[in-house]
């Protein structure tokens, strides 16, 4: 099976196309968070450089989130506009997810994204015979209530992600024997691909399911509703 994947969550760009579980052509590309521009050319690039074409492809994956609110939609907007076009099978897998492919070692793994103001998004997984079961789902909670709910599990947990960078001092205070892996904080569009090829092996293809996963309203939202509950409590 041939599989694209394209990963716009971050500030990294990343296209990848894999056979079955082997990576035959990787691309990333850090320039700011201009995947609107990047994206084509790059999946254009993957193209040539492996002599097949978007009709080749059995597996479209991208990531829906968290992570940037516009890379989020242009990524998925792309897969979905292919899947429409050539009816492809795709699936959405959570930037969390595709963290935690990082790690190889069995055991416990917390995926942790930085999301300002002592806040978080996290999830724990279980690598278990090779394979990634999802023992809590993505949610965006405070670093403090995220800390207290993993710290309730006696085994070793290996963090990864940018979170780990931030709040390092207060996951050793916290939590017995955590393994930091600081610098595994990139997403990957190769981790991507294979969590993706899981996910379509277990709950086939997504399709309209593909949408993006938003854990926290986007600051403008958020700034909105601000001002309209301050105009709404001055009325009173």
């Amino acid at each position: 099976m041939k599989i694209l994947a394209i990963d716009t969550a971050s500030d990294v760009c990343g296209v990848s196309i894999l056979e079955d579980n082997h990576c035959i052509c990787k691309l990333d590309t850090n320039t700011g968070r201009t995947h609107s521009e990047n994206l084509m050319p790059m999946i254009q690039e993957a193209f040539q450089k492996t002599g097949l074409t978007l009709k080749n492809i059995d597996l479209l994956v991208c990531d829906k989130g968290p992570g940037s609110f516009t890379g989020i939609r242009i990524g998925i907007a792309t897969i979905k506009a292919f899947c429409d076009s050539l009816a492809i099978p795709c699936v959405g897998v959570s930037s969390l997810e595709v963290l935690a492919y990082q790690v190889k070692e069995e055991g416990f793994i917390a995926s942790i994204l930085d999301c300002k103001n002592e806040n978080c998004y996290y999830a724990l997984y279980e690598l278990k015979n090779g394979i990634y079961h999802e023992i809590i789902s993505p949610v965006a909670d405070s670093v403090e209530n995220a800390i207290s709910i993993l710290q309730t599990y006696d085994s070793p947990i290996t963090f990864v992600g940018d979170g780990i960078d931030t709040y390092a001092s207060i996951i050793l205070e916290k939590i017995p024997m955590p393994f930091l892996m600081i610098d595994s904080a990139t997403l990957d569009s190769f981790d991507l691909g294979l969590a993706g090829l899981t996910k379509f092996h277990t709950l086939g293809n997504m399709g309209e399911d593909v949408l993006p996963l938003y854990l926290k309203k986007p600051q403008a939202q958020r700034l909105l509703e601000e001002k309209l509950r301050k105009e709404h409590l001055d009325h009173e």
